[in-house]
């Protein structure tokens, strides 16, 4: 009796195994973006919105329909007397305060 490769006897059980090795391959090469990636959606947020409102001078309403992205942010905060917006979302927490009519908003460390 003559035992077959073991590619040829479960040939998805291969296939499935590749495709897991060429994901973690990929993951790996761009660990670095995908560990800024939640931090990039409260920044953005933060910053568009203050343009929007602040720099811009449009509504809050408006503002926020601008903002929306597919990914939900869980809090947010418009202080309209200092003009500050404070965004969270997948865990991360960013700010950007609007400072003049010259620099307009700004993401705040």
């Amino acid at each position: 009796m003559t035992r077959r490769p073991f590619v040829r006897r479960r040939p998805f059980a291969t296939l499935g195994l590749l495709v897991l090795v060429i994901l973690f391959g990929w993951i790996w090469q761009e660990r670095v973006a995908l560990w800024a990636f939640p931090d990039i959606i409260s920044a953005y947020t933060a910053k568009e919105y203050c343009s929007c409102r602040y720099v811009m001078n449009n509504d809050a309403g408006y503002c926020q329909g601008y903002v929306k992205q597919w990914l939900p942010f869980s809090a947010f905060t418009d202080d309209p007397a200092a003009r500050r917006v404070q965004v969270s979302g997948l865990g991360r927490s960013n700010s950007a305060q609007w400072l003049g009519e010259r620099q307009g908003c700004r993401l705040n460390p």
